[in-house]
């Protein structure tokens, strides 16, 4: 441990007292996440209540240059938490206050650690939610970050149309506001959307102004079977292009179907199969579940649920997979991928990886949020054994490849942390080295979680 980091504890110790911890457990939880990449541990954790307080860590961390990486829930997959070069972890996981809700306008200011579940709940009697639906437990604050998106992304967007505005520490400790509460504005740089995805890379952000929807006035939720995953996807394919009332369209290919029933305890058909949710008037959904049902011509099932609790609880299935994934090869994370292509390319971006990895060892199932061309793979593979663990990243680079290829990208709402970054300059070119100077820019002591995104 050097002198700066010593003397940088001692004053830390001065100010949060039994708030800084270095315990081995601690540090263990706050270096790995839900990533298969190795862990790698902060020197320290310190917890803290307030923009002033993450403020003052920052000051104190500039002033020894030591790096700082900030924490939510943990459940980033592509490490953004890791702290490969030590540091002072922030964990911001109790700024969990909603400050005000604005009922008549539509918006609401809340803090870095509230989680979107504890948000929808606090509004319900509003009749407005937040629409970003994860299969995660996350943080509004990791969500920003990570420009995280969900099943409802087809229909509301990703975090980066819902944020209005925010309050970021910079790495000097300087607190600033970007945006505000207006649903526009020309007023300069758009900062708000500089943040937005940024990895805590050149800023902590600490609250969150947010776009809120009313409660849809009814839904229906559809399964539907298929003898081919190609018949699945172009499905979604004309779905779309159709307008129906869609909110969700999610995709499970076969294996994933098994996984699901033995993890959940079900008897779904192990085919293809797509989720399907229509929002909106009564009247809406009904001619729209109709006009669906007609254009999945090729559909060996097509089954409505018929409660509100029967569709939740399909939706808790989706949301499950991520760990019934895992569940087929116990104690094995392996590589969630996720790449996003435009819509009419993902049957063919499908097509070509599940045929490499036929080629291979590996259990891959797949599970996706087709309505925006987003879908994941996870590549199952035992990092002790070479030749599975050679053959898994080879899919995913093979993937990443098509992806960009197509005109898509490497991650679609993942992020890129330490997992995507040998892609960056495929995908983004010269725009790379546009965005390192930014990075120096706001962040020249490169303290704010550096190594990911990008190495200066």
């Amino acid at each position: 441990m050097h002198d700066d980091l010593n003397a940088l504890l001692n004053a830390l110790q001065l100010q949060f007292a039994d708030r800084l911890v270095t315990s081995d457990a601690v540090r263990e939880h706050h270096g790995s996440g839900e990533s298969h990449l190795p862990p790698a541990w902060p020197d320290a954790v310190v917890m803290v209540n307030s923009t002033q307080e993450v403020s003052d860590v920052l000051i104190a961390c500039t002033k020894h240059g030591v790096p700082v990486i900030p924490f939510g829930a943990g459940s980033s997959i592509e490490g953004q938490i890791h702290a490969p070069l030590g540091g002072i972890c922030i964990d911001l996981s109790a700024m969990a206050q909603i400050v005000s809700v604005q009922d008549e306008d539509m918006d609401c200011t809340v803090q870095c650690g509230v989680t979107r579940q504890a948000l929808n709940e606090h509004l319900r009697a509003t009749g407005l939610f937040f629409p970003v639906d994860l299969g995660a437990h996350a943080t509004l604050g990791g969500m920003a970050a990570t420009r995280a998106s969900g099943t409802t992304t087809v229909r509301y967007g990703s975090m980066r149309d819902l944020v209005l505005g925010m309050t970021v520490v910079m790495p000097d400790g300087e607190i600033i506001k970007t945006g505000g509460r207006a649903r526009k504005s020309s007023a300069g740089y758009d900062l708000t959307r500089l943040m937005i995805g940024s990895e805590g890379t050149l800023g902590i952000i600490t609250e969150l102004t947010l776009r809120l929807f009313g409660i849809p006035e009814t839904s229906q939720t559809a399964m539907c079977s298929f003898n081919t995953i190609e018949d699945a996807t172009q499905t979604v394919v004309i779905a779309l292009q159709c307008g129906l009332a869609l909110n969700r369209i999610e995709l499970a290919d076969a294996l994933q179907m098994q996984a699901i029933n033995s993890y959940s305890k079900t008897s779904l058909p192990e085919r293809p199969t797509l989720w399907i949710e229509l929002t909106g008037s009564a009247a809406t959904v009904e001619n729209d579940i109709v006009v669906l049902e007609g254009l999945a011509e090729t559909a060996l099932r097509f089954e409505h649920a018929q409660t509100a609790e029967a569709a939740a609880k399909l939706w808790r299935i989706r949301h499950d997979a991520l760990y019934a994934s895992r569940a087929l090869r116990p104690g094995i994370k392996g590589i969630s991928t996720d790449v996003c292509v435009p819509i009419s390319k993902l049957p063919a971006c499908i097509s070509a990886i599940l045929g490499v990895v036929a080629t291979t060892d590996i259990q891959a199932p797949l599970v996706g949020h087709v309505g925006d061309g987003n879908f994941h793979l996870v590549l199952l593979y035992d990092p002790e054994n070479e030749v599975e663990a050679k053959q898994a990243y080879q899919i995913n680079s093979s993937l990443i490849e098509m992806a960009i290829e197509m005109g898509g990208t490497s991650t679609g709402e993942h992020g890129v942390g330490l997992g995507k970054k040998a892609y960056l300059p495929n995908e983004h070119g010269p725009a790379l080295g546009v965005m390192r100077r930014i990075k120096r820019a706001l962040d020249p002591d490169n303290i704010m979680n550096p190594g990911k995104i990008f190495d200066l």
